[in-house]
C-alpha cells in the first residue's frame, strides 16, 4: 500500500458517511444517529491526516489512536442502520 492509498481510503470513507446520513429517515432517531455518524465519519479521515502530519513516530501512533477510536465509533453507528425500520417507526 502506498502512503497516499489510505488517505484516499479514509476521504472515500467519509463521502460514503456522507451519502449514507443523507439516506437516513428525518426523524428525531435519524437526525441523531446521522450527526454523530457525519462527526465519527468524517474524522476519521481528517484525523489520518493529522497522524500523517505527526512530529515524531510516537505522536503519529498516539494520534492513529484517535483515528481507531472515531472508526470504531462510526462501525457501531452504522451498525444501527440495518435497524433502520425501527429508527423509522421511532422503535429504535
Amino acid at each position: 500500500m502506498k502512503a497516499d492509498d489510505l488517505k484516499k481510503r479514509t476521504k472515500q470513507f467519509a463521502l460514503r458517511i456522507l451519502k449514507l446520513v443523507a439516506a437516513l429517515p428525518q426523524t428525531v432517531q435519524g437526525r441523531a444517529i446521522g450527526n454523530q455518524l457525519v462527526r465519527a465519519g468524517t474524522s476519521v479521515a481528517a484525523n489520518y491526516r493529522a497522524a500523517c502530519r505527526g512530529r515524531s513516530k510516537a505522536e503519529f501512533i498516539a494520534k492513529l489512536g484517535t483515528v481507531e477510536e472515531e472508526a470504531d465509533e462510526s462501525a457501531f453507528l452504522d451498525g444501527t442502520d440495518h435497524r433502520r425500520g425501527a429508527i423509522e417507526s421511532g422503535e429504535g
